[in-house]
């Protein structure tokens, strides 16, 4: 019998995450995050901003300008993060996310993280570590299974 050399689901999804973060109009950080349940896509998202608006490409960067640091002064960026789009989408369209996986290429932030626990996420498969330890902590605590793909 020949060699199965399919993707697994991990890495299927994985990828989809990243092909979807190059959709992102944010100056310095993209990322995707594709929603599954049953091994079937709900929703994806990317970091950007509110659909209609200037992009940061020519706006430019409040937080960059300012210097602010990765992770702080969420509050003065213009988009929004690849969690909450996919979220934003799902509910638009009446599509049930409680009980699904998300697959982000960035591990959440402490905004993500709230929403993706009242959600109902189960699951959160992530690749890149984020230096948010409120984060770490609240998902820990919710239960949610948080994972790191490492690739395979």
């Amino acid at each position: 019998m020949a060699e199965d050399n399919r993707p697994s689901w991990d890495e299927y999804f994985m990828k989809m995450a990243n092909d979807v973060a190059t959709r992102t109009t944010c100056l310095r950080r993209g990322v995707g995050a594709v929603i599954v349940k049953d091994r079937r896509i709900l929703a994806t998202g990317y970091n950007g901003v509110p659909t209609g608006l200037t992009h940061c490409r020519e706006t430019g960067c409040l937080r960059e300008q300012l210097g602010v640091p990765s992770g702080q002064r969420h509050e003065i960026c213009r988009g929004l993060h690849a969690e909450q789009n996919a979220i934003i989408q799902a509910a638009r369209y009446g599509i049930n996310i409680a009980g699904a996986t998300m697959y982000v290429n960035t591990q959440p932030c402490v905004v993500c993280a709230k929403m993706l626990i009242n959600a109902g996420i189960t699951e959160i498969v992530y690749q890149n570590p984020y230096p948010d330890e409120l984060s770490k902590e609240l998902l820990a605590e919710s239960g949610i299974l948080v994972r790191e793909y490492v690739g395979e």
